[in-house]
């Protein structure tokens, strides 16, 4: 599999790395709250047909590579 995606007339590599942090970076996800985090970041990230290339909850901020399709970002 390629990096890279291809569309009819155009090849491309889109890919955002995005940190989430809770307000004062408070410890709160760990637990059943991560899982659910985790959970719905999967199931938007379906619906919006985007990719996830890596996600990481820790328990103070969670890491999200993710590939974005050109229509969407």
């Amino acid at each position: 599999m390629s990096r890279f995606k291809r569309l009819s007339e155009s090849i491309w590599h889109c890919q955002y790395h995005i940190v989430w942090v809770p307000k004062y970076r408070n410890k709160i996800l760990k637990g059943e709250l991560a899982k659910d985090v985790e959970e719905l970041i999967r199931a938007y990230s379906n619906q919006k047909k985007c990719d996830i290339v890596e996600l990481n909850v820790q328990i103070d901020h969670v890491h999200l590579l993710v590939m974005i399709p050109l229509k969407i970002s």
